[in-house]
């Protein structure tokens, strides 16, 4: 095909690019529109054309509209290409994540006429990567019922439920002791639900300061903040059509509580520095071991929340209350840790089962998985032995007796091995929650509220 009549087609070829492409002139009006960019924008041709290109509001773009220099864009200033991943706000407000490509077009002396910019929807790929960060964490954890192992009477009641109230679309409330395995309960649900095919995405409400935790719920614009230098989709914003998960719902600051009563009542919300209302079908899972009733009466959760929430309640018993449990699990546990490790256990020694069913297990399931992996690395013959255990494990197994008449009150079971672990540790605190099954942001919480000072209570 000669060139003359390749140019004939160009267009034709424009039109069926699967990438949204447009022209800009040296001014930065719009002057040719793709089928494809009208698809991405949410625009028509001919609510773009003759329009600055700010109207699509890229975060990448950087205008320069300086008396030292005669070009408003930077790109026309460095007269070269430009490629980077960016996010694009739709005509509806909602954000596109997009890798554009821009290239300076000019004249036969070289000087610039306008620019072309090709703009690739990459939203797929970050719904993708969250999904896959989210699969990473579950890939070592076999499925009995989605990861969870139980054979009492009350876990079947749990199993029982969690299948009643995935099939609904109504809020979901999780509740348990750390490491009862509220985070399997919330995937469970996901992955049992309608909204199966869509996004889950999880956020632990505890783990960011309350500005942080804003923009990282409902998302932010460029420059709503120091440091905001993009655009940032909201994880409710991810999670549209989906399910969302709110680990540590207890410790949601209250001006954000506001915020998602909202989202529950009229399914709308506000990106951070933004005023425009976005719309938002999400179902709404929560988590939490505190006492949320407590809270209340302190003023520190909203009560209407609390009853917006806490519609479907799935309660997790502490694995002190299925001891019955525990050799099922210590099953599961050895015949996953043995074929991920050299050497030859088979199991636990009869001494060993009774420290495991003694034991009160104040740090639940999460604790007895971290007690077989130190078990482990000391055992030195096929089966865990009482000496093979971790010391706070065995120390306690006579201070905390298994029967019922004899067990101290759970708050002192905590009191007791926190300070063990604190003290086994020398006072490291990641170290201590390693040891307990639990996470360093428990560990302080529990110092908090029994009031334990290292300097003054642990002796080392």
């Amino acid at each position: 095909m000669k060139p003359k009549s390749f140019n004939l087609y160009c267009k034709d070829i424009v039109e069926i690019m699967h990438e949204g492409l447009f022209v800009v002139a040296e001014d930065g009006t719009i002057q040719m529109v793709n089928k494809a960019l009208e698809e991405i924008t949410g625009y028509s041709r001919q609510e773009l054309m003759d329009k600055p290109c700010t109207i699509l509001r890229c975060d990448a773009c950087k205008l320069m509209r300086q008396t030292t220099s005669e070009s408003w864009c930077r790109l026309f200033e460095k007269k070269k290409h430009m490629k980077r991943k960016c996010h694009i706000v739709r005509k509806d407000g909602s954000y596109v994540t997009v890798l554009k490509t821009a290239v300076i077009l000019n004249d036969e002396d070289g000087n610039p006429l306008g620019a072309v910019e090709i703009m690739t929807d990459i939203s797929e790929l970050d719904i993708l990567d969250t999904k896959v960060q989210q699969l990473s964490r579950m890939l070592d954890q076999d499925t009995v019922f989605h990861g969870m192992v139980g054979y009492s009477d009350k876990m079947k009641k749990v199993f029982h439920l969690i299948e009643k109230a995935a099939q609904s679309d109504f809020p979901v409330f999780i509740t348990g002791e750390s490491g009862t395995g509220k985070e399997l309960v919330a995937r469970a649900i996901h992955e049992l639900g309608p909204r199966r095919e869509q996004s889950y995405v999880q956020v632990n409400c505890a783990a960011l300061s309350e500005s942080l935790l804003e923009s990282e719920l409902f998302g932010h614009i460029k420059g709503a903040f120091t440091g905001a230098v993009q655009h940032r989709k909201g994880r409710f914003e991810i999670a549209h059509k989906g399910d969302i998960f709110l680990d540590e719902i207890g410790d949601l600051p209250m001006p954000v509580q506001v915020k998602l009563l909202r989202v529950l009542e009229n399914k709308t919300f506000e990106r951070v520095g933004e005023s425009r209302s976005l719309s938002v079908d999400v179902r709404i899972i929560t988590a939490t071991n505190k006492n949320l009733p407590a809270l209340i009466d302190q003023e520190k959760f909203r009560e209407d929340l609390f009853y917006r929430i806490n519609v479907i309640p799935v309660h997790l018993p502490a694995l002190r209350e299925r001891k019955e449990d525990i050799p099922h699990l210590v099953d599961f546990f050895i015949k996953r840790l043995s074929s991920g490790n050299k050497g030859n256990i088979k199991g636990l020694s009869p001494q060993a089962m009774k420290v495991f069913m003694d034991y009160s297990w104040p740090g639940n399931i999460r604790e007895l998985k971290s007690a077989l992996e130190y078990s482990f690395v000391v055992a030195d013959s096929e089966l865990i032995r009482p000496d093979h255990l971790p010391k706070n494990l065995s120390d306690s197994a006579s201070a905390f007796p298994a029967s019922t008449s004899q067990i101290k009150p759970v708050e002192n079971d905590q009191k007791n091995a926190l300070i063990e672990a604190l003290r086994q540790s020398r006072g490291n605190k990641s170290e201590a929650a390693r040891i307990l099954g639990i996470n360093r942001v428990t560990v302080l919480n529990r110092m908090r509220k029994y009031g334990i000072d290292l300097s003054r209570d642990i002796v080392f």
